[in-house]
Parts: structure tokens; sequence; C-alpha cells
């Protein structure tokens, strides 16, 4: 496989920072999977029984002219269900590079073994950020033990996107499915980037109950950016919009979530948002251009 190049930006008319890759459904080796995933989609009211597959995704985002960053989430150690192997992911968005930008995920866990995996797939491969979620991965972001791979991803001069606030998975089930909410609180992630002042961070989703915090740690820290996926933007609270409008107007990226929500509710309702005009284009596209570098 060639390395990964970008989509031609100037065609596209956003970017779609957060949406993520799925196996096809019954491919997945673990059982239990395709339940935990109509669960979810069942909770978000989502239209797909199952997530739509990489090349679904793609013709859909090829449809509305939009380019997507897209990525899985490594998360054996806590849910037991294998991950959807990186190289396997790239191979197949490889097939669809003009509308897809993949991102990887590495459980912190996995040590050296996972530092080594996140050189070979920056180095060979090009890949430009790596997705982290400490409620699934069941760690604090600033642990040290993840360190090492944090230093890999700066190193290669990638993305570190960590979601933030409260998770969809394993809501409505017994225990949440054991994920723990507090590990996705975003005033760990200002910790990361005081140690790594260089790293891009992204902090994925209005980090709802912290939604402060993650405006603190943005405003404070100059390496910090905010993704406004999860939500849709008639939900956002009044504080978020307030700094969008103002001084994180260069922070702010869109994002859907996708597939739990679409690139078309969203922005259906961001449009219907008190935003100045000459800041819609910033969130939309400029923004994203500007931490992923095209």
């Amino acid at each position: 496989m060639p390395k990964l190049k970008l989509p031609d930006i100037e065609k596209v008319v956003a970017i779609d920072i957060h949406t993520h890759a799925e196996e096809p459904c019954g491919m997945h080796g673990d059982d239990g999977y395709d339940d935990f995933q109509a669960q979810m989609a069942d909770y978000f009211k989502s239209p797909h029984k199952h997530p739509p597959t990489v090349p679904e995704t793609a013709a859909y985002y090829r449809s509305k002219n939009i380019a997507a960053v897209i990525f899985p989430v490594d998360a054996e150690r806590e849910t037991g269900f294998r991950r959807y192997n990186n190289l396997e992911m790239l191979e197949v968005a490889s097939d669809h590079l003009d509308v897809l930008i993949p991102f990887v995920s590495i459980d912190p866990h996995k040590g050296k073994l996972g530092v080594r995996e996140a050189r070979r797939l920056i180095e060979d491969y090009g890949v430009r950020g790596f997705k982290f979620h400490p409620t699934m991965q069941g760690f604090y972001a600033n642990d040290r033990m993840a360190y090492p791979l944090y230093e890999a991803i700066n190193d290669g001069g990638a993305i570190a996107l960590f979601h933030t606030g409260q998770t969809g998975v394993g809501s409505g089930m017994p225990g949440g499915m054991g994920m723990r909410l507090k590990y996705s609180n975003p005033m760990y992630m200002d910790d990361v980037a005081a140690d790594f002042p260089d790293l891009k961070i992204i902090l994925a989703h209005p980090s709802f109950p912290w939604q402060e915090e993650a405006l603190s740690v943005a405003t404070h820290k100059p390496n910090v950016y905010i993704d406004l996926s999860g939500w849709s933007p008639k939900y956002f609270p009044p504080i978020l919009v307030r700094y969008i409008n103002s001084i994180l107007q260069d922070k702010m990226l869109f994002g859907s979530d996708w597939p739990v929500i679409t690139p078309d509710r969203w922005l259906a309702d961001f449009a219907k948002l008190d935003i100045r005009e000459e800041i819609r284009p910033k969130v939309l596209k400029a923004n994203a251009r500007k931490i992923l570098g095209i």
C-alpha cells in the first residue's frame, strides 16, 4: 500500500473531522459486537442498523462533496472486542482518498508494541492522526504510561484526537458496559498539552458535563483545538456558542460523529445557530486545513 495522499481540499465544501470506520456486519471476529452496535444505533436513533462500511461512508461523503477524517477505535483491552486493524482499515480507505483522510487508533496500554506500530504507520504510510477514547480505553490522558506513544505521534507531526465528555457507548446498558466517564474529563488533556507543547491536540465533542474545562484548556494552550461532533448544534450550550463566535473562532472544527449523527443533520442545525457569517467558513473548513497542514 502506497503512502496516503490527501483529497483535493479546494474542491470540497467542508471537512468533517470526526467520523467512524467499521467493518462490514458479520465480519467482526467477536460475539456480541453486532449486538453492541445495534444498541448504540438505538441509543442515537440512528437510521443505520449497523454502522456503514468505509466504502459506504466514502460514497456518502462523495455525494455531499465533503472530505472526512475517518478512524477506528482500538479498545480491545476494555471492551473485549477485537479492534478493526489499522492496516486493514487503511487499505480499504486507500481506495477512497478523494474524500477520506484516514486516522488510526492504538490503545496506549499496548506499550512499546503500540509505539512501534505508531512510528511505522506514520513513517511508512503517512498517517496524519490518532484517535484516543479514554473512557473506552480505560486510562487518564495524563497517565505517563501513554507518554511514549504521544512522543511518537509528536515526533511524526501527527494529531492526537481525544474523546471528551460523556459517551453514548454503554448508555442504558447494565453498569454502562463498565465504561467510566471520569477518564474523559478534558482537564486531563491539559497536562498532555503542557508536556507536549508542539503536539497537535483535538478535544472531541462538546464536553458535557465539563464544557467550561474544555474551553479553558483550548483557550490557554495554543496547541489545543475542539471538534463539535457528537451533538446537534441546536443543543450547544450558550457558552460554547459564545466562544465559537469570539476567542476560539480559529480553533473550532466541524465534526459530525458519523454515522450516529449525519452531516446533513449537523449542518442544517448549524445553519440555524447564531454564528457570525465570517466565522462559519473557519469552522466548516479553514480551521481543519490549518491543523491538518493542508
